[in-house]
């Protein structure tokens, strides 16, 4: 039973689920900041384009190169990926226009993250201390816009600290990731722990730990939810940084800190 348990809970985050939700739970922290009623079918479309665009990324290199010796693991993962783009095609004719346009061009970047557009076959991802600044963007985009995009009398001013407050704390929450790869990560790969050390790296993510609670507080004046939100997502953030090493297990960073935009929105519906 318990490996059973560990197999699932281990499916459940190598397919890109868990990563899923938790853009999805961002999404919902968006929709209780602008006190709207969410839109469960754009909710679906983000999270099948999520679990496409994780796993492509992910796996597309593994597949092309493995094909013939893929693990059984992977070829189930690679079954599961297939379903959720049939499912994530037919959700993508019930979204408006606007929802497929910004789609489409925050998908060109996880696009070109993977596929070599560079000189020298290179992506995005392997230009050095780029790779976060890209996923942060695309999660900000995706969790600040995409739920805005066709509602009518937001505020662009808001809507953009969102996008910028969402952009720091992703950047954030990277860098545990950014340190638990470092015993992995090919050499000229150029991370953050790579160019600077790990206590460097902790250092910028204090840094952003900060800008990012003073660029809550002025939202939340403006919104009207609690600081205490705040206080207690950064606390949770903050932990995760301080503590992250190398030798961390899978499950500190691939489920507990993947989970916080998840704790985030239980906080949102609790505290407001």
């Amino acid at each position: 039973m318990v490996r059973f348990l560990k197999n699932a809970l281990d499916f459940y985050i190598n397919s890109s689920m868990h990563v899923a939700l938790a853009v999805c739970a961002l999404c919902m922290v968006t929709y209780y900041n602008f006190q709207l009623i969410p839109s469960y079918k754009l909710l679906g479309f983000i999270f099948l384009s999520s679990i496409t665009g994780y796993n492509f990324v992910k796996y597309a290199g593994i597949a092309k190169w493995r094909h013939k010796t893929l693990t059984r693991r992977l070829k189930r993962i690679q079954v599961f990926s297939f379903f959720v783009f049939l499912g994530l095609i037919y959700v993508s004719f019930l979204q408006s226009v606007e929802v497929i346009f910004v789609s489409l061009t925050l998908g060109v970047f996880t696009l070109f993250y993977a596929v070599p557009i560079l000189p020298k076959s290179k992506n995005l991802r392997n230009l050095k201390s780029l790779k976060i600044f890209i996923i942060a963007l695309v999660w900000a985009g995706v969790c600040a816009i995409l739920p805005l995009v066709d509602r009518s009398g937001v505020s662009l001013s808001l809507l953009a600290a969102t996008f910028l407050q969402y952009y720091i704390f992703i950047l954030a929450l990277l860098l545990p990731f950014e340190i638990r790869d470092l015993a992995y990560d090919i050499p000229g790969l150029g991370t953050f722990p790579q160019l600077y050390g790990v206590k460097n790296t902790k250092f910028f993510g204090g840094v952003l730990l900060v800008l990012f609670i003073l660029l809550s507080f002025i939202i939340a004046q403006q919104i009207g939810y609690s600081k205490l939100e705040i206080a207690l997502i950064t606390l949770l953030l903050g932990g995760f940084i301080v503590f992250s090493s190398s030798s961390r297990s899978k499950y500190f960073t691939a489920f507990w800190a993947e989970a916080l935009p998840i704790f985030w929105m239980l906080f949102a519906m609790l505290l407001r």
